[in-house]
């Protein structure tokens, strides 16, 4: 049985990749962070008692700040890949928490691949790694982007995940280690944060329908994204990690729309006009935008066979349908919730 360990299992794209590994026979360990409430929301549909045999699902307190920890982790858990999600993923946010952003997003993929290197050297066994990049790494550079393209990021966010692009690709060449690089542009579900721009329209939409929410205030409208679904995103990111060699890959749709657009047609599938409802708010803009991505992922085609699956009207409509839902158990009499089953860690 394969064994994967996964940082940031408990965001969108770990939930994701869990539920496709699971699906592969995988035996899957989590890296989550110590909270005083539960932040396992996104996993509770695949929870598994680990006292119980058979169970594949493990969750591990541990943070990538902190290098000792990972070190005991990688040893204990023993992992054959590992993919590294965990992130502050906020581009806005990291402009306000630059040194926090940097550390985690930057030097703590640092600490992973030494925990990676000190593992294989004294195991002398490989583990396999993919790190996730980020299309805000492209920056200011023209559309299209490619694996070619040189990076020109625009945010601390931005310049730690080059940072964490070159530590991989230095690591693999300085020590062998099989680190893939995956280049994801944006890539959205009904699991985003709901801080996130794309979530951030959604979710209003479905409280603006049920007249719970009037106004929704956005920065930027003219950005450009090329926008995707996570569920496609997370197969290619498994896809690296079975090729032959370790690489860097591009992860897109190869379209690009505007956030006016994404507004339009989220409010005009709950049949709502989205500019008697859609404000602009300068606090929302950045200091340093970036205009237009749009993603060239020939070669993930080509040698990985990957493609994408889900179309950009289809995912606005998704989200929107699923954040409809949302807002109406939001409007129904309240119930009692029963309480979350705690998560138990097998090791570490």
């Amino acid at each position: 049985m394969a064994r994967a360990l996964i940082t940031g299992i408990t965001g969108q794209d770990g939930s994701y990749l869990a539920e496709l590994l699971l699906g592969k026979g995988y035996e899957v360990h989590g890296l989550i962070r110590r909270s005083s409430s539960f932040n396992t929301s996104r996993i509770e549909h695949l929870y598994e008692d680990p006292h119980e045999r058979g169970a594949r699902l493990f969750l591990h307190y541990a943070d990538l700040s902190d290098g000792g920890t990972l070190r005991r982790l990688v040893h204990a858990i023993a992992p054959d890949e590992i993919y590294n999600l965990g992130a502050q993923s906020h581009v806005r946010v990291s402009f306000d928490e630059p040194e926090y952003t940097a550390d985690v997003v930057g030097m703590g993929v640092l600490r992973l691949l030494e925990a990676v290197r000190d593992f294989e050297q004294s195991k002398g066994r490989q583990i396999k790694v993919y790190q996730a990049g980020s299309s805000e790494m492209f920056g200011a550079a023209p559309a299209p982007q490619s694996e070619s393209t040189p990076f020109y990021p625009r945010s601390p966010y931005a310049v730690s995940k080059v940072a964490a692009h070159w530590f991989g690709i230095n690591y693999r060449e300085a020590y062998r280690l099989f680190v893939a690089n995956g280049i994801l542009f944006n890539h959205e579900s009904p699991r985003r944060g709901e801080t996130f721009v794309t979530r951030k329209i959604t979710r209003a939409v479905g409280r603006i329908k049920l007249g719970r929410q009037d106004k929704l205030f956005l920065g930027n409208l003219d950005a450009k994204r090329d926008w995707g679904f996570a569920g496609d995103y997370v197969e290619a990111m498994w896809r690296m990690l079975q090729a032959p060699t370790a690489g860097e890959y591009v992860v897109a749709t190869g379209e690009t729309h505007t956030v006016r657009e994404f507004v339009e047609k989220a409010f005009a599938h709950a049949g709502l006009d989205w500019e008697k409802h859609v404000a602009y708010d300068p606090r929302y803009d950045r200091p340093t935008e970036v205009d237009v991505l749009l993603g060239d992922a020939s070669k993930a085609r080509t040698e990985l066979g990957w493609t994408c699956k889900v179309g950009f009207e289809e995912l606005v409509r998704m989200m929107v349908d699923a954040d409809m839902q949302l807002a109406e158990r939001e409007t129904a009499p309240s119930v009692r919730v029963p309480a979350q089953k705690p998560f138990v860690s097998a090791k570490g």
